[in-house]
């Protein structure tokens, strides 16, 4: 019998969409929209915080990068696997830097309000390894990757 589409029928030459790649797509829809919902707050970059237009311009940039992310996943587009392990690297570098540079009194100036300064070493820490897994299972999954154009329309 052949199929008209609509059944799920004559599909064996499309290729399913792993649940790993399903997975990784929400992460950087959610990267995205909690990048963007940070817009007009300070931003903290390469050991210093930034404050208003800076601040903006940094969170823009930030947005559109997890949002190119977010579709060349959805394309599973090969040039994004390499876009993901050096923005995944980068992020790691960034939160490393701000760690070391930027002091607890800063953090409390641009925070208003007192803060733990081992609460802040152990959340980025904890942020940081959480990249690292990540970057790791993209790296091992390489071959979910399978759309070599350069263009994501």
């Amino acid at each position: 019998m052949i199929g008209n589409g609509l059944d799920g029928v004559g599909r064996d030459s499309e290729q399913r969409r792993p649940l790993g790649m399903v997975l990784l797509s929400g992460l950087y829809l959610f990267f995205f929209l909690l990048t963007i919902s940070t817009f007009g707050y300070p931003f903290p970059f390469m050991g210093r915080i930034f404050l208003g237009k800076p601040a903006e311009a940094l969170v823009f940039v930030d947005s559109l990068l997890c949002l190119y992310l977010f579709l060349g996943l959805m394309k599973r587009q090969t040039l994004t696997w390499y876009l993901l392990i050096a923005y995944n690297c980068f992020e790691i570098i960034n939160t490393l830097l701000n760690l070391l540079f930027i002091s607890i009194t800063d953090v409390e100036k641009v925070a208003g309000k007192p803060v733990d300064p081992r609460a802040l070493l152990v959340n980025n820490i904890s942020v940081v390894v959480a990249i690292i897994l990540l970057t790791i299972f993209i790296w091992r999954h390489r071959a979910y990757f399978t759309n070599r154009s350069n263009y994501l329309f």
